[in-house]
C-alpha cells in the first residue's frame, strides 16, 4: 500500500477498514506525543509522574482545532510552555491533515463529495465550542438536536456504512482487487490435469480415470 496516498492524499477511496487503521494510527501517535510532552514537563520541573494513556477519538483528537477560532481559548493555549505549544501545534497539524485525507477517500467511496465533511465535523466542532454562549432557552434544543444528528450520521456513513459497490466518480472499489485475487486464488491452486490420470484399458487396474494420492 502506498502510506503516502493513504494518509496525506485526498484522491481515490478508502473502505472502512483503513479508516479504523488511521484512527488507531492517530491514536498511537498522540499517545507518544503525550508521553513525549511529559518527559519534557519532568526534565523541567513542571511535573513529577509520567501517565500512559491511549483514546481512540472519531474526531481524530482534533477538539483543540476550535479553541484557535474561540478567543477565550486561544489566550490559554498561548499561556502555554512553548515546548507544549509546539508538541501540540505540530501534532494537530499533522492529525488535523490525515483526518481530511482518509475521510474525504472514506466519503468518496460512499460516493459523496469531500464538503461533507462541512455538516459532519465543522458544525458539530463549532457547536459544541460556543455552546455555551448560546442562549440557555427551549428554542436551542431543535439546532442541538440537529447538530447531534449530523454528528452521529457522519460517524455511521463514514466508520460504519460500506462503500458504493464497483466503480464510482472517484474511482475503482477498493475492495475490487482483493475480490478478484480472493475469487480467482482457489482455481490457480488446483491443477486438475496433475490430480487425475488416463490408465490404458488393457492395464491393470482396470481402464479408466484415477484420482493420483500425493499429486
Amino acid at each position: 500500500m502506498d502510506w503516502t496516498w493513504y494518509l496525506f492524499r485526498f484522491d481515490g477511496r478508502i473502505n472502512r477498514a483503513l479508516l479504523w487503521q488511521a484512527l488507531l494510527i492517530v491514536a498511537l501517535l498522540a499517545g507518544l506525543l503525550e508521553i513525549v510532552g511529559q518527559v519534557i514537563g519532568i526534565l523541567g520541573g513542571t511535573r513529577s509522574t509520567l501517565k500512559l494513556a491511549i483514546d481512540l477519538d472519531f474526531d481524530f483528537g482534533l477538539d483543540d482545532l476550535f479553541k484557535l477560532v474561540d478567543p477565550r481559548a486561544s489566550r490559554s493555549l498561548a499561556s502555554a510552555d512553548r515546548a507544549t505549544s509546539i508538541l501540540k501545534a505540530s501534532g494537530m497539524a499533522l492529525f488535523f491533515w490525515i483526518y481530511l485525507a482518509t475521510t474525504i477517500k472514506r466519503l468518496h467511496d460512499r460516493d459523496r463529495s469531500g464538503w461533507w465533511i462541512v455538516p459532519f465535523f465543522v458544525v458539530p466542532g463549532l457547536f459544541s465550542q460556543f455552546a455555551d454562549l448560546l442562549p440557555n432557552s427551549n428554542w436551542m434544543l431543535p439546532f442541538s438536536l440537529a447538530v447531534s444528528i449530523l454528528w452521529l450520521w457522519g460517524l455511521v456513513e463514514m466508520f460504519c456504512r460500506p462503500g458504493t459497490s464497483g466503480h464510482n466518480r472517484f474511482g475503482p472499489d477498493p475492495l475490487a482487487d482483493f475480490e478478484d485475487s480472493s475469487a480467482a486464488s482457489p482455481a490457480q491452486g488446483w491443477d486438475q490435469s496433475r490430480e487425475i490420470e488416463i490408465v490404458p484399458p488393457n492395464a491393470s487396474p482396470p481402464g479408466g480415470m484415477h484420482v493420483t494420492r500425493g499429486a
